[in-house]
């Protein structure tokens, strides 16, 4: 099975395809292709914006599509940055920009207020044009600074507690056995494999 990544995230390329590396796949990405787009994100929720971006992809390429999109949702924010994760502090930003944003956003702001969520969505666009969504959620809570080198996105300010550290300061393998990402694609694996045993001649 071919499946093309509908991301030019090269952080989130590194994780799924460490997740996917061992399944009879052979996982495409933008640079396979001479031509590219890049779906704009217009749904409201993630689940939205993961679908859209798995059938744009999937009509272009003529092949299967995996798409995600993820967020962090923090209680004492009402929910925010959520499906604007990416782009919270503005349009073309760091990673850091939107770190110092959240940490200027809940100065002063007590510990046990402080929880937050990481969700993730992934949607399989099939060559038929059928779609299938995964999904995974890690709970935490944010941290008062920045620390960390590993990850990306909001990594540095997110602490997990079951395992006693940010998602900055693990590795990628310890990231993906209990984050939101790694947990979608778990449930994205079964997916493609049910589609791969289907495959498979009687």
């Amino acid at each position: 099975m071919q499946l093309v990544l509908a991301t030019n995230n090269e952080d989130k390329i590194r994780e799924i395809k460490n997740l996917l590396d061992d399944l009879p796949v052979t996982v495409l990405t933008s640079d396979d292709f001479l031509e590219f787009p890049d779906p704009e994100e217009t749904g409201t929720t993630l689940m939205e914006n993961a679908v859209l971006k798995a059938k744009e992809i999937a009509e272009f390429c003529d092949m299967p599509a995996l798409a995600d999109d993820s967020g962090l949702e923090v209680d004492a924010l009402g929910g925010a940055p959520g499906v604007f994760s990416s782009r919270y502090a503005g349009e073309n930003v760091t990673y850091a920009d939107n770190n110092r944003k959240l940490l200027s956003e809940l100065k002063g702001v007590p510990k046990d207020k402080r929880t937050a969520r990481f969700r993730c969505v992934i949607a399989i666009c099939w060559e038929d044009g059928t779609v299938k969504t995964a999904e995974g959620t890690a709970e935490g809570y944010i941290t008062e600074d920045s620390v960390g080198m590993k990850g990306f996105g909001y990594d540095p300010v997110f602490f997990y507690p079951p395992g006693n550290k940010r998602f900055s300061e693990m590795t990628l393998e310890e990231k993906n056995l209990v984050s939101h990402r790694g947990k979608a694609l778990q449930n994205a694996r079964t997916l493609i494999i049910e589609r791969l045993n289907k495959a498979l001649p009687k």
